[in-house]
């Protein structure tokens, strides 16, 4: 059976791809990381990358709450999915 650890990263990577649906929330994740769409697509598998996404949503619980709700998890496990990419 897998772990939490086994399923931090396709879970990140399920919380970019809900993060980049919407235009305007997108241009606020380049805008607020820096990062280019570019960026976006050649490291969408980096750890660092995808940490910085949950990082972004947790900045914003209106959209750490809505992320959860679509990827039907509590918005808890978006924080600690995070924690564990940083370790």
């Amino acid at each position: 059976m897998a772990g939490p650890e086994t399923n931090a990263e396709p879970l990140a990577l399920s919380a970019l791809v809900w993060t980049l649906s919407e235009p305007a929330r997108a241009d606020r994740l380049l805008s607020v990381t820096g990062l280019t769409a570019d960026d976006l697509r050649a490291r969408a598998g980096d750890r660092a990358l995808l940490s910085a996404v949950l990082a972004f949503l947790e900045a914003h619980e209106p959209d750490l709450i809505a992320c959860a709700a679509a990827l039907e998890v509590k918005p808890l496990i978006l924080v600690e999915t995070r924690r564990m990419l940083d370790a």
